[in-house]
């Protein structure tokens, strides 16, 4: 049978090593967090960024944008984090129909805690195997992708 796509290929060699140094990454600092601080990542990105807002709070729409989850994962990781006691919610004062999501206390003790543990994973996984050449020119990859991501018309004319 002949192949329907050639694996082999520099494009396809670069993609799938892409698709598994991601997810080997991920999967780490899931387990990581996970043993240590009885938390995943989604949980520590939403306390890290309401954490590192000025008041403390965002709105939801922006938190599930900073967080890489869509609005309806946010709600699901967010109701289980507020049972825990790490955040609250509260309707936005100019806004009546939207939502403002704010960190507890709780919710800061857990994130100073899982803050050390992030960190030992990003720099034992990603910073320690990059030099600053391979540090900036991964940025610059990084960026160029998200941006052509963004564009649904690119895929038309591909």
């Amino acid at each position: 049978m002949k192949s329907i796509l050639s694996l082999a290929s520099p494009e396809q060699l670069a993609w799938q090593a892409f698709l598994n140094a991601n997810q080997k990454l991920l999967t780490r600092m899931e387990s990581e967090l996970s043993l240590e601080c009885d938390m995943c990542l989604s949980e520590f990105e939403i306390l890290l960024h309401l954490s590192e807002s000025p008041t403390q709070s965002r709105r939801m729409t922006e938190l599930a944008e900073l967080a890489r989850l869509s609005p309806s994962g946010l709600t699901r990781r967010f109701d289980l984090m507020l049972k825990r006691g790490w955040v609250n919610r509260e309707r936005c004062d100019q806004d009546r129909r939207g939502v403002t999501a704010l960190v507890t206390k709780e919710g800061l003790k857990q994130v100073k805690m899982a803050t050390p543990v992030y960190l030992r994973v990003q720099d034992a996984l990603f910073f320690s195997q990059l030099v600053s050449e391979q540090l900036a020119a991964l940025q610059g990859i990084s960026d160029s992708i998200a941006r052509a991501a963004e564009f649904e018309d690119l895929l038309e004319t591909a």
